[in-house]
């Protein structure tokens, strides 16, 4: 290929590039992009990685059916005594959880016994953060004259029972949407309710006070502002049950004070503080990037249900402090989360719809989704989308490197070349994402920018493919004939091997002088003159359907062909050859100083239409003794002084055109005679000095197949006085007067013998 062939082909590729990355960027940041990405792109990204363990300081109690049965309660958690949550407080508090977090909403009062015992619990536990409700109500809004102008949603926070929430160390909200809605997000900090922080965030802030006291010296070392704005002191905060204001103080100086996460960090670790311990340090970081970070993040699910460790609710009933019981899990120093979570499809009364939703329609339980948020802040390791910016980058890169391969090169190697880069991108987003929880896009990248390359490029290369055989059709059209092309389009590998017997007329035509004129002018100027006079000669055949097979110097061969022999073609061909008379005629009188006289040859029978060649060069062309025939009628004509002669043959059954009979001639080299006419013109045109001709011309060639050689010269010396110029009288008297001294003998049947070509 030729090097402005590659750079076409690049520039091309180059094109396709940037266009796939921009329609892929524009498609990736349109909310339907954005949908897919989280709904499939977050699919395959976790099944791929499968499930992963979670950390050991985060367990479950769960509320189910097996409890339900041991307990002898009904299969309804709101009918549960209150005194069996206190009993399992109490259990949990001598375990010495570090945490313990309801995803239960407790609202209504039951036993004043067992509410007050379960408050009491909760009191003395110290650490028990329950569940708020969100509510949204909707307030409609009027002007003076009492007309509706719209409405306001006002979202309230509604607590559990007051003696409840007076005990309580916390109160949070865990909003979650409901099925058909997939969950992949939780709130960390609930926009619309003042920012309320969360279960998950709450319990953390409460977990991580091992870490909280260095967090407030740093606080009190870097804040610019006031400090008594914030209730700083963790042990004061949860006894006058204000850790949400807490979190909330302390997130607004990482809100505004720049710089405070390194501050904060580097602070302790030149102070010697927890970072000198790396749990401590891990909290502390941990805590410090909740603050820091959005109001809502991406859930790093575990795996599916019960994939973090959970205990149901009987079993953690038998729990005793300072141990295990059992095959049961020492809770000291953990997180615990209480909530529904049952591991049978019909029993579950609080599943929400997830990437690891089983193929029974077992989902993950509300208690499950807290917990695993919970243990994602611990190991601050949420799913983390890239930048926008680097969003920006990766696609758009992407779509332009698999554009440029789709456009430069062949269909089957870009098709293994992309496939080998999809493995290769999704095997790195894929590695990422399972070892520090960074989401790459997967879905648009490897589906719909593969796809829109590959198939424009397959399109672009097929129009462009299209338009060269079009150029190549039209260039073969100059040498070959259409259903030649056609044909060669559908299997080249048959060229050499391809012939077909026809039924055809050969035309083959030659110019006189030819030889002196290449002597006389430059071969530029030469090549100029010729281009015209086949110009002259070729359109004449076009437009009567034949198609041009050959041309060799001076001399061209036409055919007309079909499967059987047709009168119409016989009749194209021969009109074909008037016209080229006429038009060369017409030719040389406009270059008088450059004359080229043609004379022309017709006849008609089978040939084979083929390849004619070796080794690596082929011509498509007229094989047989139809062709070789042609020529030599073609070459009579010098000895008859005529322009266009044709074979009985070619001049059966002719329509609207007269020739005249000159005789029955054997052709140099051949071995069988033929009869030859002069084609004269179409039958409208005919005058009647050529009638007379014919006639007289006919009446001789009689006495001269008599061998009355004296009344044969009379008749053709008539004909002269008539046409003083016709060419095959004048041959006709010299070959009289030859017989007359040499006779031919009684045997003799007419046959003019040419010996010459």
């Amino acid at each position: 290929m030729t090097g402005g062939g590659v750079e076409t082909r690049l520039s091309k590729a180059i094109i396709l590039g940037l266009l796939t990355g921009m329609v892929g960027l524009i498609a990736s940041l349109l909310s339907l992009g954005l949908e897919l990405e989280e709904d499939l792109g977050l699919d395959v990204l976790f099944h791929l990685r499968g499930a992963r363990r979670p950390p050991p300081d985060v367990v479950i109690i769960g509320i189910d059916k097996s409890s339900s049965d041991n307990l002898g309660l009904p299969n309804d958690p709101r009918k549960w005594p209150r005194s069996l949550y206190a009993r399992l407080i109490e259990v949990l508090a001598r375990q010495g959880a570090a945490v313990i977090a309801f995803d239960v909403i407790f609202e209504d009062p039951r036993s004043p016994a067992d509410d007050d015992a379960f408050s009491e619990a909760v009191s003395k536990a110290g650490n028990v953060v329950l569940c708020e409700r969100i509510r949204t109500d909707k307030v409609l809004l009027s002007d003076r004259s009492g007309s509706s102008r719209g409405n306001i949603s006002l979202v309230k926070l509604v607590p559990p029972l007051p003696i409840l929430e007076r005990s309580a160390a916390a109160l949070a909200p865990f909003p979650l949407p409901k099925v058909p809605v997939k969950v992949s997000q939780y709130w960390t900090f609930k926009t619309g309710a003042g920012d309320t922080p969360t279960l998950p965030v709450v319990a953390f802030q409460i977990f991580a006070g091992q870490a909280y006291d260095e967090l407030e010296h740093s606080l009190e070392k870097i804040s610019a502002y006031p400090m008594d704005r914030f209730l700083l002191d963790r042990k004061k905060a949860v006894g006058t049950r204000n850790i949400r204001r807490l979190i909330l103080d302390v997130r607004d100086v990482f809100e505004k004070e720049p710089l405070s996460r390194e501050k904060t960090l580097g602070g302790s670790a030149s102070s010697g503080g927890p970072l000198s311990d790396p749990k401590k340090s891990r909290l502390l970081a941990s805590l410090v990037n909740m603050y820091e970070g959005p109001n809502s993040r991406y859930l790093n699910f575990y795996g599916p249900p019960r994939t973090i460790t959970t205990i149901p609710y009987y079993k953690a009933l038998r729990l005793r402090g300072g141990g295990e019981a059992g095959n049961l899990p020492d809770l000291k120093g953990k997180a615990v989360f209480v909530g529904l979570s049952d591991i049978i499809q019909p029993e579950q009364k609080d599943g929400f719809n997830t990437v690891f939703t089983q193929a029974d329609g077992l989902d993950i339980s509300g208690v499950e989704i807290a917990a695993t948020a919970f243990a994602n802040l611990l190991e601050d390791m949420p799913i983390r989308p890239i930048s926008l910016p680097a969003h920006v980058a990766v696609v758009f890169l992407w779509g332009a490197l698999i554009g440029v391969i789709c456009r430069f090169y062949s269909n089957g190697i870009a098709a293994l070349s992309i496939i080998g880069l999809s493995i290769l991108y999704l095997s790195g987003a894929l590695y990422v994402f399972s070892r520090a929880g960074i989401w790459f896009p997967v879905v648009l990248p490897l589906s719909f920018q593969t796809l829109f390359a590959f198939n424009t490029a397959l399109l672009w290369k097929s129009f462009d493919s299209n338009r060269e055989r079009r150029n190549v059709r039209k260039a073969l059209g100059y040498y070959l004939p259409g259903e030649v092309i056609g044909s060669l389009e559908k299997n080249m590998t048959d060229l050499r091997e391809s012939k077909q017997l026809v039924y055809g007329t050969c035309l083959s035509t030659d110019a006189e002088q030819y030889t002196a004129l290449c002597e006389s002018m430059a071969p530029d100027k030469l090549s100029s003159f010729m281009n015209k006079y086949y110009a002259a000669v070729f359109d004449p055949v076009k437009r009567h359907e034949g198609v041009v097979s050959n041309v060799i110097g001076d001399s061209m061969l036409a055919i007309w062909v079909s499967t059987d022999p047709d009168p119409s073609l016989r009749n194209k061909a021969c009109l074909a050859a008037l016209d080229i008379a006429a038009s060369i005629s017409r030719f040389n009188q406009s270059n008088e100083n450059s004359q080229l006289p043609t004379r022309i040859g017709l006849h008609s029978g089978h040939i084979v239409l083929g390849n004619l060649g070796a080794i690596d060069h082929y011509e498509y062309r007229p094989i047989g003794d139809i062709v070789n025939t042609a020529t030599r009628i073609e070459g009579l004509n010098k000895y008859l002084g005529t322009r266009v002669l044709v074979s009985q043959e070619a001049a059966n059954q002719l329509d609207g055109l007269v020739t005249r009979e000159i005789g029955k001639f054997l052709l140099a080299g051949k071995s069988r005679p033929l009869v030859v006419r002069e084609l004269l013109s179409r039958s409208e045109d005919i005058s009647e000095e050529q009638r007379e001709i014919c006639a007289v011309f006919s009446g001789a060639l009689d006495v001269f197949r008599r061998q009355e050689w004296d009344k044969a010269i009379e008749l053709f010396n008539e004909v002269m006085r008539i046409s003083e110029g016709d060419g095959p009288s004048h041959f006709y008297i010299t070959l009289c007067l030859h017989y007359k001294n040499n006779p031919p003998g009684e045997a003799w049947n007419g046959v003019v013998h040419m010996d010459k070509k």
